[in-house]
């Protein structure tokens, strides 16, 4: 028999009941662990108005991808000192009770041909489960962190992501969208690069690419050379080749005032803490800066001018950089001499804060909503 209120006005109203396990709270943790050929980070945030607060990090150099270029494989090594990181991680994510996280592999797990044993091994070792994402997904994750650093003036959009064994290159067209609403229209690419009917104003990708270029493959390509500006000439000659069929490279028309770069990588941020001399790296201070190819080509020859061992010695290079700054020099050297420009952002951000940004979209707890 249903019960009945005290004043006769009928049955009692049915208990709330809690809500679903798997319904998002607004106040709970996301992760985002980014495993490339080089490093593996990871992320734990908790949502915040429009975007996110970091509640715990991890970062390594793992250099998953040593010797892949030679052998196709990863190797035992490799593999041994990626499972230790990623054990650091897993006892971070039990710790924070994280409930929400996407944990995803790039370059090194798509190339290689024993990357399902590796990712295997990884789950059997440590609970975690990789997933291997494809290219276009890793471009599109780097244009939705570097949202926020985009200009309300830009029509067009360059997004360059320089990573340990691809780079990624975004060209967007911002032109039919209203100033204000440019930021949000670019969070809204998290669904994906082709266009579709939406009633919101959206940014139209003209072209995107992945180069299977990145810091450490470059690097590898042509390790043989001995001189060290020659081989910087030729690892900045060989990528803008790579960039042949990428459409905005043949038909682009100088905007100046309308376009802009963003770059996301360590490559960009380690430029750009030695443009401002800065003995420790801050991050406050070099996410968001603003650079010319002047001041970037500056950066670049002072480092040829080191040589190796001055490369080596210099704190602001940092000791897990400075094998791989020339390789990433000359990347960044052949697309400033592709496109020049006085407005390229420095953003220290990518995959993992497009990861977050994502899911806590999806699952609607920022302010604004579903993007």
């Amino acid at each position: 028999m249903t019960p009945k209120r005290p004043d006769g006005a009928g049955a009692f109203p049915k208990a709330v009941e809690p809500p679903a396990p798997d319904t998002p709270d607004p106040t709970g943790l996301y992760a985002a662990l980014d495993l490339g050929t080089n490093s593996c980070r990871m992320l734990i945030a908790q949502p915040k108005g429009n975007g996110f607060h970091v509640v715990d990090s991890f970062s390594k150099s793992v250099q998953l991808g040593a010797g892949l270029e030679r052998t196709g494989q990863l190797s035992r090594a490799s593999m041994a000192r990626t499972v230790q990181a990623l054990r650091i991680c897993q006892q971070k994510l039990k710790r924070n009770n994280v409930k929400r996280m996407r944990l995803v592999a790039t370059e090194a797990c798509r190339r290689a041909q024993n990357a399902q044993s590796f990712i295997n091994t990884v789950r059997r070792e440590t609970g975690l489960q990789l997933e291997i994402i494809e290219p276009e997904e890793e471009a599109r994750l780097a244009v939705i962190s570097c949202s926020p650093l985009v200009s309300t003036k830009t029509e067009q959009l360059l997004v360059v992501d320089i990573g340990g064994g691809s780079t990624e290159l975004v060209w967007i067209d911002l032109s039919s969208v209203e100033r204000r609403d440019r930021p949000r229209a670019l969070m809204r690419l998290h669904a994906g690069f082709h266009t579709v009917e939406s009633p919101f104003p959206t940014a139209k990708v003209v072209d995107w690419i992945s180069v299977p270029l990145g810091v450490a493959t470059l690097r590898d390509q042509f390790s043989d050379v001995q001189d060290d500006a020659a081989r910087f000439a030729l690892m900045s000659w060989f990528f803008e080749e790579n960039l042949a069929e990428f459409a905005p490279y043949k038909k682009l028309d100088h905007l100046k005032e309308r376009f802009q770069i963003v770059g996301t990588s360590g490559t960009v941020t380690t430029v750009a803490a030695s443009h401002l001399g800065l003995k420790r790296y801050d991050r406050t201070k070099v996410d968001g800066l603003r650079m010319t190819s002047d001041q970037i080509d500056t950066v670049i020859r002072r480092y040829l001018a080191m040589g190796p061992t001055g490369r080596r010695e210099d704190p602001r290079i940092g000791e897990d950089r400075h094998a791989l700054i020339m390789s990433g020099s000359a990347i960044l050297q052949a697309l400033l001499r592709l496109w020049p420009t006085d407005r390229l952002s420095v953003a220290d951000r990518g995959l993992r804060e497009g990861l977050l940004f994502a899911q806590m979209s999806a699952d609607g707890v920022l302010e604004d909503g579903v993007f």
